[in-house]
């Protein structure tokens, strides 16, 4: 038997082992719970006991060898590397987010579902197996030695563009990843929001810090297994409660047909019709205002100010002067400040005067053009996720962790396998919380409202995650009264369905190691960049393998602290940074990857003026059109949402680096040779 194969089988009982703990685990928490140990403890012990876990093996893992602590010795096997590959990318955004996404948006989230599992197919066809005979540590290093003239070549300017577009898309979609983190550890600890990032931030650390991607693969394998059970269990209850079948794929079908009957009622309920007139109200005031600035913006301080003074003369109660002040304070300051302000809240409210649209319509639209627009920001984000996913360096990193070319393959089918099994019940978890909410909560008596919605409203009160307000009066729930954070949902689903509060603290433990895995990737990507193409590569070549690792290790560790720090202050939700940071690394990264692969007439010239190009089109249509950023929706190309900016930035890129390489002289013959070596067969 080959060393290869022992390794696997040593690996394979290691982690039947663990699987066999998890139960066991499992298995006590549920006994403990119904001998009554309190909820906050179950918590604190899923959030202990899977820190522990990571930290264990961040410490078993433990190396300074500079391979080992790169690309974890170029030895791990397809399988596993698969597995690895599937938690680094199977985020907060996909297990947190996206049936929140489809749960609000139907059939429109489907683009993510799409453009992800169509992106694996582009890093299986043009990208994975190349890289990984390439034989390197990063992406700059490829696209470095490609454009640079050479195995020996530098490739100064192209190597420091494609490690800045490294920080920047890597940045981006970890700070999302921190987020989650502390969303879920101030739910399942009780701690603040911000504490809770940094309390989660020691556990992403622990990995990546003390074993690179040797401790971050072997993390990331234990945290899949966490995942699929976590996301599988309360999907399979809610299918077996709605459908009376236990295979979420099989009831979606089912559900989906009762969900359109059910939407259809409550689009013609009229208490509902009383609420949505309500927001509508409320949306043409904001109008009123909008048009009358800066007079408005004037008349609205003196009001808030009066307010505050007639509080106070009146001696009413604390809670009522404390109310009138927050109002003051959150006022804006100026009528510049006041004007995206409301225009975003106008909109917010318009959105909820709308009758609810039917979960499985394509395209929905009052008119023709905005169905057009629907369609056309649908394909555009199908279009980003695809090349994003085929350009993001964390997920690429991880082809060159295989033994061959052959394994980096099979590795590609294995991640998309483990991929899917998420990935197919997604929208089935989707459609059965809805129809739950749908049937359950609405109409039910604001008297009797179930524990979690009071649960998930207070961890952040200044944006609820949750709020049901009885805005007509009548003492019953109207679904235009429920405004739910999308964010929440598959957090909340065990508590959504009845099941014991065990399945919540598990299903938390999933979503942690979702953000986690991926996390521990993002860090290292950036971290590796900073000292291994920018401070080996370019300022110390001379440097120590010994003093390669602490430098990457220091770098991780302030790269962190930077993000969390970004993190807690919730710059956006968790699909519209991570949907920025596809377009930005689709625009900046995919055109000089996949053409130095494919076309030997690229150059030095080209991928610089590709990379340059490619960033700076796709952040300009985001600095134009998004609203934190300073932009206007109403200024968009062809009603293209701004995380769909690679849409125009990919195009921008390719023709780039075409008709720079074009007009300047061909690269040298060792650059061909390199893409001869890349390309050719086994």
């Amino acid at each position: 038997m080959s060393g290869q194969k022992r390794y696997f089988r040593r690996l394979s009982g290691y982690y039947a082992w663990f699987c066999v703990c998890f139960a066991g685990f499992l298995l006590a928490l549920t006994v403990l719970e119904n001998e009554g140990m309190p909820r906050l403890w179950i918590g604190h012990l899923f959030m202990f006991a899977t820190i522990v876990l990571y930290a264990t093996i961040g410490v078993i893992s433990r190396t300074s060898n500079v391979t080992e602590y790169y690309v974890a010795g170029r030895r791990v096997p397809a399988l596993f590397n698969g597995m690895a590959t599937a938690a680094d990318w199977i985020s907060a955004a996909s297990f947190i987010s996206l049936a929140g996404g489809l749960y609000l948006s139907g059939f429109d989230a489907l683009a993510y579902i799409m453009g992800w599992t169509g992106g694996y197919c582009l890093v299986a066809l043009l990208i994975a197996p190349y890289l990984r005979k390439f034989a390197q540590y990063t992406i700059p290093d490829f696209l470095a030695v490609r454009y640079g003239g050479g195995a020996g070549g530098r490739g100064g300017p192209v190597r420091a563009l494609a490690v800045g577009a490294t920080i920047i898309v890597s940045f981006v979609y970890v700070v999302a990843q921190i987020y989650a983190v502390g969303l879920i550890a101030s739910r399942f600890t009780g701690v603040d929001f911000s504490v809770g990032i940094f309390l989660g931030l020691a556990s992403i650390l622990v990995c990546s810090f003390l074993g690179g991607m040797r401790g971050i693969t072997w993390t990331q394998v234990a945290q899949y297994i966490i995942i699929l059970v976590a996301f599988l269990i309360p999907t399979m209850w809610l299918s077996a409660k709605h459908a009376d079948n236990p295979l979420p794929q099989v009831a979606y079908g089912s559900v989906l047909p009762k969900l359109a009957q059910r939407e259809a009622q409550l689009a013609a309920d009229p208490r509902e019709r009383e609420v949505r007139a309500h927001f509508q109200q409320q949306a043409d005031a904001y109008a009123a205002r909008l048009a009358a600035l800066p007079g408005s913006w004037e008349q609205g301080k003196v009001e808030a100010q009066r307010r505050l003074d007639a509080a106070r003369l009146r001696n009413l109660s604390l809670a009522d002067v404390r109310s009138a002040e927050r109002a003051l304070a959150a006022y804006p300051k100026t009528a510049e400040d006041a004007e995206p302000l409301w225009r975003e809240q106008r909109t917010r409210l318009l959105a909820r005067a709308q009758p609810p649209q039917p979960h499985a319509m394509p395209f929905p639209g009052a008119t023709e053009a905005e169905s057009n627009a629907h369609r056309n920001n649908f394909l555009a984000l199908v279009f980003c996720l695809m090349f994003g996913t085929a350009a993001l360096p964390h997920i690429l990193m991880r082809s060159y962790t295989t033994p061959s070319v052959d394994e980096t393959r099979i590795s590609v089918f294995w991640t998309l396998f483990f991929i899917l099994l998420i990935y197919l019940s997604i929208p089935a978890l989707a459609v059965l919380a809805k129809y739950d909410i749908y049937t359950s909560l609405v109409g039910s008596d604001f008297s009797s409202l179930p524990t979690w919605i009071s649960y998930w409203g207070n961890i952040d009160k200044v944006n609820p995650l949750i709020q049901v307000t009885d805005i007509n009066g009548d003492g019953l729930v109207q679904l235009a009264e429920i405004a739910i954070d999308g964010d929440v949902l598959v957090l909340a689903t065990p508590e959504i369905g009845g099941l014991p509060y065990v399945i919540s603290g598990l299903v938390a433990a999933g979503g942690l190691a979702a953000a986690l895995s991926t996390a521990d990737g993002l860090l290292l990507a950036i971290s590796n960049a900073l000292s291994h193409d920018i401070y080996y590569k370019i300022v110390d070549p001379g440097a120590s393998t010994q003093k390669r690792v602490t430098i990457s290790k220091l770098l991780l560790l302030a790269v962190a602290f930077i993000a969390a720090y970004a993190a807690s202050q919730k710059p956006a939700d968790i699909l519209s940074l991570v949907g920025a940071a596809f377009s930005l690394a689709a625009s900046a990264l995919f055109p000089a990857l996949v053409l130095g692969v494919f076309w030997k007439r690229a150059n030095h010239v080209g991928a610089i003026a590709g990379i340059v190009v490619g960033f700076m089109v796709c952040l300009y249509y985001m600095l134009r059109v998004h609203p934190i950023l300073g932009g206007r929706l109403d200024a968009a190309w062809f009603d293209i949402a701004p995380m769909s900016a690679g849409i125009f930035g990919v195009p921008a890129g390719l023709a780039a680096v075409v008709i720079a390489s074009l007009l300047s002289p061909a690269p040298a013959r060792s650059s061909d040779a390199l893409v001869d070596h890349i390309r050719a067969p086994e």
